[in-house]
């Protein structure tokens, strides 16, 4: 860091990165690989992770939103990019003009579609979307015909895929995981009673990947898990994974606190002896959630402390009863230090909420550091 680095801050450790996805890669065999880096590929960097992923081989890559893909386009990444929103319609020209895939959850916006890209004379490549049990996007199971028969009437399209998202493979009863694969896999007869050539098809997320291994189909959508984070308790038995971003802040004030005299917003902790209290320079606008309010810990030279009283904007206390810390002291809010450990999921835990949340709930202010 350089003498004016902000003393809070995220490392990004892209080697990990490159293991993870060999690791994947490993389990999946033939499956293609589509690594989804939407949201800031997680919190960990849109366009450091897609280069990366694109030098090491990525085949595709997938986001959220064509903003994402705009911003992948404007770093140089050339690979295909599928958005798996569906297009805003205002926004079906960006699609065209920056060469990145749609999702047509509707005969509608297929149309729609289909009629910009006459329009335009282009060929818009397309995943069409199937619901088999998430209700969110995408045209039900049971009337995928309708979407399929529409797709080969469009002369201005290329039906590159279809595909479909499990709502519960990371649970540890998969009944309703299979379901959804064996409705999606029904849909799909479509093109052997017409004898056509089915697009790549896929439903696999990080949890499926690991615990569903029937569902990779042609391609797989690793997400969680291709940062290191677990999606279920068994991925550890199936997949050698690695966090990929810790966070880190440092001592920036020091006092000792007398016994009953309250800590932080509303008094919620009070020391029942005299102790020793540091506080760091980061704070829920980080994403270091309120919710961590004297539940977390950290870890000071090896050692873990607890958070003791609110978690505020900006700043955080910490209880290092008659422990030494010192001005500038490193302090791991997520990450390794010595043989102790805070991952996502302890933050997760701590705060009632899972992984993705806290993962991209870590601000822009919060500067990343990408090593290789």
């Amino acid at each position: 860091m350089t003498d004016s680095s902000r003393p809070t801050w995220c490392d990004i450790d892209l080697a990990a990165l490159e293991r993870n996805y060999s690791a994947i890669e490993q389990v999946v065999g033939a499956s293609k690989m589509m690594p989804v880096i939407k949201a800031d590929a997680y919190g960990h960097g849109l366009t450091q992770i897609g280069t990366r992923l694109q030098e090491i081989g990525a085949p595709c890559l997938a986001v959220a939103y064509v903003e994402e893909g705009l911003a992948l386009r404007a770093a140089g990444i050339t690979v295909p990019i599928q958005v798996l929103g569906g297009a805003v319609t205002r926004q079906i020209p960006l699609f065209l003009e920056h060469d990145l895939t749609f999702t047509a959850p509707s005969v509608d916006k297929l149309l729609q579609i289909s009629e910009a890209a006459e329009a335009a004379k282009t060929t818009a490549k397309v995943h069409l979307k199937i619901d088999t049990g998430m209700e969110r996007i995408g045209v039900h199971h049971y009337n995928a015909d309708t979407l399929f028969e529409a797709a080969l009437s469009c002369t201005s399209l290329e039906v590159e895929g279809v595909f479909s998202h499990l709502a519960s493979a990371d649970d540890t009863d998969l009944k309703s995981a299979r379901i959804q694969l064996e409705r999606f896999l029904e849909a799909l007869d479509f093109y052997d009673r017409l004898s056509l050539p089915t697009p790549t098809r896929h439903i696999a997320n990080s949890a499926a990947i690991v615990a569903l291994p029937e569902a990779h189909l042609d391609l797989v959508r690793p997400g969680l898990l291709l940062y290191g984070i677990e999606p279920t308790d068994q991925t550890s038995k199936t997949i050698a994974v690695e966090p990929v971003l810790s966070w880190r802040s440092e001592v920036i004030y020091f006092k000792v606190v007398e016994a009953g005299s309250p800590v932080s917003y509303g008094g919620t902790w009070a020391p029942e002896h005299s102790t020793r209290v540091v506080t760091l320079p980061v704070g829920y606008a980080d994403g270091y959630r309120r919710g961590l309010s004297n539940r977390a810990q950290v870890l000071i030279n090896g050692t873990r402390h607890n958070v003791v009283g609110r978690v505020c904007m900006d700043q955080t206390m910490i209880d290092i009863g008659t422990t030494s810390a010192y001005n500038g002291d490193q302090v791991v809010l997520v990450g390794s230090d010595g043989n102790q450990q805070i991952t996502i999921q302890d933050l997760a835990l701590w705060s009632d909420t899972i992984p993705y949340e806290i993962l991209t709930s870590i601000t822009a202010r919060v500067p990343r550091r990408w090593h290789s």
